[in-house]
């Protein structure tokens, strides 16, 4: 078979071109730029540069560079031919327009899920085939399975290991792109990935985990001017001030910038009045949430069903209630929940299949 694989420099996306080849397959390594040098980040690169002399283990930031090359490096010690597409006009119209509308406005974007979808899993293969390389799947080093049923429908399953875990970056995959795609590390761990690395000597054994999609100042990002606002308690008294709710997270503590005798949280980001609203970590836990935006892998059966959900990568599936709404779902969960932020997605789970989810438009 000839695949593709996504190669970002690091072990997993390595280990997985190397298995691919020693289990006889034709394999082409392919890399993504999405650092660009215009647009939003104009001005930012030699910023950044100048800021940051180590690497801090980012997708995207001024060292895409030196990935590229590190991913170039493997591609050779494994002995296949290497490929770098420019997707950075894709990725700043795609992920980095959403990101910046979601926290003007408050929410809490993840830019992993839409990149995953719309560039990686899309942009990035139909790049390739554009330029006239052929191949009948493309891989990439997620841990997460995916398997056909016996009705012809694709199914995306859990990692192997919980940890590591990835299928909460992938629930917005489509049938289209679960079908072309080949994901050989879900039955893997992370240990094991690099027991691999070490034992065929390729130079990525000990590289550390990317750890943000970002590594420098969201601001940086944004773009945008401070904006005065007022910090203010549940009943509308004000605490202090702001300069820009895009500066805070449901559920941030330290940096608040307001003293008190006990811990205060982010409880709300408010566009309309520009306030960012505080108060005890009892009032941080809420049950019930609307999402929308939806993408089923699993089409559900009934407009009220139980199962498992997750609102962060992190997050082991817990129990929920979901209720279909017209084109949202109502999730309330068994046990009461920390920091539930709009613009976060909620992935439903029955066991270790996942059955789709959307992105967070209200808690209840």
């Amino acid at each position: 078979m000839k695949i593709l694989v996504g190669m970002s420099g690091g072990v997993d996306s390595s280990v997985t071109a190397l298995i691919l080849k020693q289990q006889g397959h034709e394999v082409i390594g392919a890399t993504m730029a999405i650092w660009g040098d215009r647009g939003v980040k104009e001005g930012v690169n030699k910023t950044l540069e100048e800021k940051f002399h180590t690497k801090h283990g980012a997708c995207f930031g001024p060292d895409e560079k030196e990935d590229i090359e590190g991913a170039r490096k493997i591609a050779e010690e494994i002995g296949i031919p290497f490929y770098v597409f420019d997707c950075a006009k894709q990725y700043e119209e795609i992920v980095l327009d959403n990101f910046k509308k979601e926290y003007l406005s408050g929410n809490t974007p993840n830019p992993c899920i839409w990149c995953n979808s719309l560039i990686k899993f899309d942009v990035l293969p139909r790049l390739a085939k554009a330029n006239g390389i052929n191949f009948d799947k493309f891989a990439t080093g997620h841990y997460a399975e995916v398997s056909r049923r016996e009705d012809g429908r694709y199914i995306l399953k859990r990692g192997l290991n919980p940890k590591k875990d990835q299928s909460y970056f992938l629930y917005r995959l489509k049938q289209e792109q679960l079908a072309n795609i080949y994901l050989p590390l879900g039955d893997k761990t992370k240990e094991e990935i690099r027991e691999i690395a070490k034992a065929n000597g390729l130079t990525v054994a000990e590289k550390p985990d990317s750890q943000d999609f970002y590594y420098g100042d969201y601001n940086e990002l944004l773009g945008v001017e401070d904006k005065e606002g007022n910090i203010v308690d549940l009943n509308g008294k004000i605490l202090g001030k702001h300069k820009g709710i895009w500066n805070y997270t449901i559920g941030q503590r330290k940096g608040v910038g307001v003293s008190s005798t006990e811990p205060l949280y982010v409880l709300e980001l408010r566009k309309d009045s520009n306030e960012v609203v505080i108060g005890p970590k009892d009032k941080t836990m809420k049950d019930t949430l609307r999402a929308s935006n939806l993408n089923w892998i699993i089409e559900p059966v009934s407009n009220t069903f139980t199962c498992q959900a997750k609102i962060r990568s992190t997050q082991q599936p817990t129990a929920v209630k979901v209720t279909l709404e017209g084109d949202s779902i109502i999730v309330k969960f068994d046990d009461m929940q920390k920091s539930i932020a709009k613009g976060q997605s909620v992935v439903l789970y029955d066991g270790d299949f996942v059955l789709g989810g959307g992105v967070i438009e209200e808690v209840i």
